[in-house]
């Protein structure tokens, strides 16, 4: 797969960004040095919860406050120890046709730290198809998908870095700007005017 990035990529700090597939964390790993943060089932996924252990992922259950709360603290060592932390603040992946809410919760490592935030967005072209058939969204299946995915050629993915990367001062309004960040480059991917 081919992966072009526009604009400056992040040395540390946060990146937030939208989220479409699985083919998004291989993907962001070739652009920059990255921590993830995902959702605790990919911990137990074939091939990519194995490399995602591997890589130090930090996962959380979506669905336990404690579980945020300890996933807060890991972003905050990963962030002082000068390591660029990836996160999808949609808190689930989509068919691409519309960035959700960004959910604030995990921006609370980067205030409290002061430290730089990126907004990202992701976007793919496949030959003879359609960016959503590439998406891992709703009930899909796992298996099924990742096959067809992998039979697919002519496969390519666009990621871009927002250029504006100050420190958020208070995480709802960091949310919604970065949201709309986020909504701005991936409408400019999708018209297939990304420069």
């Amino acid at each position: 797969m081919a992966v072009e990035c526009r604009g400056t990529r992040p040395a540390q700090g946060l990146v937030v960004s939208n989220h479409l597939s699985y083919l998004d964390i291989p993907v962001y790993a070739a652009a920059i040095p990255c921590v993830f943060v995902a959702k605790r089932e990919v911990r137990s996924w074939p091939a990519f919860g194995f490399f995602a252990r591997c890589a130090g992922t930090i996962f959380i259950d979506r669905q336990s406050r404690g579980s945020t709360d300890e996933a807060a603290q890991q972003i905050a060592e990963v962030l002082r120890a000068g390591v660029a932390v990836l996160l999808f603040p949609e808190g689930t992946s989509t068919d691409g046709s519309a960035v959700l809410r960004f959910h604030p919760s995990l921006l609370d490592s980067a205030i409290q730290l002061g430290a730089e935030t990126t907004a990202a967005a992701i976007a793919y072209r496949v030959q003879g198809g359609e960016e959503r058939e590439l998406c891992y969204y709703a009930d899909i299946h796992f298996a099924p998908h990742l096959l067809a995915t992998l039979g697919r050629p002519g496969i390519s993915a666009e990621v871009e870095f927002y250029p504006e990367r100050e420190p958020p001062a208070e995480r709802k309004a960091a949310a919604l700007e970065l949201r709309e960040r986020v909504v701005a480059m991936r409408t400019r991917m999708v018209r297939g005017g990304g420069d």
